[in-house]
């Protein structure tokens, strides 16, 4: 009877411990929910910024795809192109980048009409440039080095197209959206007047009446005016060329041994603000003497039937070789608007006979 009764106390005692044991396996969980920031592409301009010249009419420095050194104002013609270095970061991903574009419109930033894609440029830098100054905030890059993941350089390239597409003001600037449709542009945006109407002004006319031979006659003064669109800032450099005359009648003309004017019978006075052709210099770009000019400050004329046709204009066809800025005479360019006066002297032959009307004087004016 004893031992059986030990027996029935450990069954229980046992059977005390086991609800312990089980109240401490219990538990639960907690859920975490992590938004990602959608972080719109930032876009830096960097140190290539450049405008290119095209292949049609070379200027006195430019020639095709060269930069357009003597440009000094926003205007650009067919077939010249703007082109910009920039760099763009998205920190969600540079795949996440969906386009880099340039964009020609009525305002400023994003939302204008895209006219060229970015390509991008993996050989532009691995660093980040200190031009492009790009800083997030307080936060400045310049120095880092590329971080490919996020950041990558892209070269932008808008060709000016034709006037039926492009013409008038512009805002242009480069632009990067992402897959989001979130975007963002370069601070710099710039106003650009696209393919302006160039347009010179004659006031008056050239006549000489009623000229005895063997005398010098004048004519009246003449204004010669830029009358480029308004708004445009087109500057003109300003030359002048000539033919012969001849009589447009059978009158037996002779002058002084056949029948022809010579056109260095021809000279001309010009005056543009401060400075006249009596202040000319007579000189090309190498000083050597090539036009003449008297002590009152009239000119010769060169023959010339077309701009650069038979020889290059530049150097001795100018209307007045004054004050020099670089390879530009700055008396011989004019503002949209400005003129300048011209007067003309003939020093008519004797003998001479025949009324002398067929003949031309061409005023050029070529967009710097």
């Amino acid at each position: 009877m004893k031992k059986l009764y030990s027996l029935t106390l450990m069954a229980l005692l046992v059977l005390s411990i086991m609800p312990v044991i089980s109240a401490n396996s219990i538990g639960s969980g907690l859920g975490i929910n992590v938004e990602t920031e959608d972080f719109p592409p930032l876009v830096w301009m960097c140190g290539d910024r450049i405008v290119s010249d095209d292949s049609t009419e070379p200027g006195r420095f430019s020639l095709g795809g060269t930069p357009l050194l003597e440009r000094i104002n926003n205007y650009a013609f067919e077939g010249e192109n703007i082109q910009w270095t920039v760099l763009v970061m998205d920190k969600n991903g540079a795949n996440k980048v969906q386009d880099v574009f340039a964009t020609i419109g009525d305002s400023q930033g994003e939302g204008n009409d895209i006219e060229v894609n970015c390509v991008e440029d993996l050989g532009y830098s691995s660093f980040v440039d200190e031009d492009c100054n790009a800083r997030i905030l307080e936060e400045d890059l310049s120095g880092d080095a590329i971080d490919t993941a996020t950041q990558r350089y892209y070269t932008c390239t808008l060709t000016v197209e034709t006037a039926d597409s492009m013409y008038g003001e512009y805002w242009t600037t480069v632009e990067a959206i992402d897959l989001d449709g979130l975007s963002g542009t370069m601070d710099e945006n710039e106003y650009w007047f696209l393919n302006p109407v160039i347009a010179l002004n004659v006031d008056g006319e050239l006549a000489f009446e009623n000229v005895r031979p063997g005398t010098m006659s004048y004519s009246d003064t003449i204004l010669l005016g830029n009358e480029a669109d308004a708004g445009s800032g087109v500057m003109l450099d300003m030359f002048i060329s000539g033919t012969d005359f001849y009589d447009s009648s059978s009158s037996g003309a002779m002058c002084p041994t056949s029948n022809v004017l010579d056109l260095e019978q021809f000279a001309y006075f010009a005056t543009s603000g401060a400075y006249s052709t009596k202040d000319d210099a007579e000189v090309d770009s190498a000083g050597t003497v090539v036009r003449d000019c008297d002590a009152k400050g009239y000119c010769n004329i060169e023959y010339g039937l077309g701009f650069n046709n038979p020889t290059p204009f530049y150097d001795d066809t100018e209307i007045i070789q004054a004050q020099p800025v670089g390879p530009y005479w700055t008396a011989n360019v004019l503002a949209p608007g400005a003129e300048m006066a011209i007067t003309f002297r003939l020093n008519l032959p004797e003998p001479c006979n025949g009324d002398f009307d067929s003949g031309q004087i061409y005023f050029w004016g070529e967009a710097i």
